[in-house]
């Protein structure tokens, strides 16, 4: 909420609680010993909090799982197969094709822009014959489960407003992250644990690729409460979770209670609702003290189990070990996870590095979708696979038969979508024959995210917050549902 709005309302609140036999602490209290008394009526039983009347109709999907795999793979070595292409090798892009679109900084200065075919091979897979590339044999072996759609398109060009604008729906920082919107508009399932959960994979052992900001899961304008929460693979998954030397449960428990009282009494006087947002969520870190370790002890997982992941599932932080820890918050009824692995941002040398990747990607990605399929979890949840834009048929820089970069290109990309309400075995949209422009079913980003809410039964035209005057909404002006991916 808007503090100062809220200030100009403070003292008209302050007379109806005074006036209150119980007054604003026993009321505030009553909320968290029994937040359902204050949840919004919803069509799931044991949703808590969120707004009155959302979902707007019946939900296919309860969660969202998001694997964003940050830097922006190419989609024409991975699933845009473009075999014309052989013959064009080192030939000019046509300016026909380009017809003086953006192009970035990095090879604007090029006196060329030579035609780079992929040096992988392509092969039929699945019952409706979706190209799939050798460097993703495990999810090849899947695609009867997904909606592959080749024509995802953005208008950003670089790395961090192209990010924004797909996790926020504006280039420009300070919006609503999706999983904030969805904590705000459906609540949580399980009070113990955050609506919106962030995991961040490594890489041998290190992140790097660009950098990701805290904003891509931040609440903006919305209550702190509803931004994501980031964990670990080293130490406490949550800082400052686990209590210091010498303080026990009982003296952090009265603390808290002790606390919960000053801040009571600081919002009566000012009318902050960030200051309840506070109360929140030290009552969820008093909470998530137990369940957090209880969520990432993959001891009880069996054998069976991990093997499907591969063999870096046992070590903490990478992608593999990530993406069994979002079935885990999956089956406790997290709300929305989002999975980043960077380094795809490959302007050079990407032969080496794109099989790199998808080596490290390809079978976590086929050990989720058929985990959650076998726990009956895929039915209502939501798996989302892709970047923030795609990679030019053209080359960045020097050009052979086995070695190319590729520059970004925001007009067509591929993302896949699996699970709850979507249908399988379908490849959506058409590219031209250089994967440069969308020839049949474009689907922007605003249109991906409709999607992705009306899934979960949110109407994404009635899913607003008023700020600065106006009602904002994930897909601002613009989106469109793509109903003949739906089942």
């Amino acid at each position: 909420m808007n503090p100062v709005r809220e200030s100009a309302l403070v003292e008209t609140r302050r007379h109806f609680f005074s006036r209150a036999s119980t007054g604003i602490g026993s009321v505030a209290l009553a909320s968290l010993v029994n937040p359902d008394l204050f949840a919004a009526k919803s069509t799931d039983e044991a949703r808590i909090g969120g707004i009155a009347g959302v979902p707007h109709f019946a939900p296919k999907a309860k969660r969202v799982i998001y694997l964003f795999m940050s830097g922006a793979p190419s989609q024409l070595d991975m699933w845009d197969y473009k075999p014309k292409m052989n013959d064009w090798f080192d030939k000019e892009l046509p300016d026909s094709v380009r017809n003086g679109q953006r192009i970035t900084t990095m090879t604007s200065g090029q006196a060329r822009f030579p035609i780079a075919p992929s040096t992988f091979k392509f092969k039929q897979h699945g019952s409706n014959g979706a190209w799939v590339s050798e460097l993703l044999p495990h999810t090849a072996k899947m695609v009867d489960e997904l909606a592959v759609i080749k024509t995802i398109n953005t208008e950003a060009i670089n790395h961090d407003p192209a990010i924004t604008y797909i996790q926020t729906g504006s280039q420009l920082p300070g919006r609503p992250s999706t999983g904030a919107w969805m904590s705000y508009g459906l609540g949580t399932m399980n009070q113990n644990l955050p609506a919106f959960v962030v995991l961040h994979s490594t890489v041998g052992g290190n992140f790097g690729g660009q950098a990701l900001y805290s904003r891509l899961w931040g609440a903006g304008f919305l209550s702190t409460r509803h931004q994501g929460v980031s964990l670990r693979s080293t130490g406490d998954p949550v800082l400052y979770l686990s209590n210091p030397d010498g303080m026990s449960e009982k003296m952090r428990r009265r603390m808290l209670d002790e606390l919960s009282l000053l801040n009571n009494d600081r919002y009566n006087a000012v009318g902050d609702p960030e200051i309840q947002s506070r109360i929140a969520q030290y009552e969820m870190a008093y909470r998530m003290q137990t369940s957090v370790p209880e969520l990432t002890d993959i001891s009880d997982e069996s054998q069976a189990t991990l093997d499907l992941y591969g063999e870096e599932v046992k070590k903490p932080g990478t992608f593999a070990a990530n993406c069994l820890l979002a079935r885990r918050l999956a089956e406790r009824g997290v709300r929305f996870t989002q999975v980043f692995i960077r380094q795809w941002d490959q302007h050079g040398n990407l032969p080496t590095d794109i099989r790199r990747q998808c080596g490290i990607i390809d079978q976590p990605c086929y050990a989720l979708i058929q985990d959650l399929k076998q726990r009956g979890l895929l039915e209502d949840t939501l798996v989302i696979w892709g970047g923030e834009f795609g990679r030019t048929i053209y080359c960045q820089g020097g050009l052979t038969k086995t070695n190319y970069g590729r520059d970004h290109h925001p007009r067509c990309y591929t993302k896949w979508m699996a699970g709850a309400g979507i249908q399988g075995g379908i490849v959506y949209g058409e590219t031209d024959d250089f994967s440069y422009n969308v020839i049949e079913n474009p689907v922007h980003i605003h249109d991906l995210n409709a999607t992705i809410l009306d899934q979960l039964g949110v109407n994404h035209e009635r899913l607003t917050f008023r700020h600065q005057g106006r009602d904002f909404r994930l897909t601002d002006v613009h989106g469109k549902v793509v109903r003949e991916i739906l089942a």
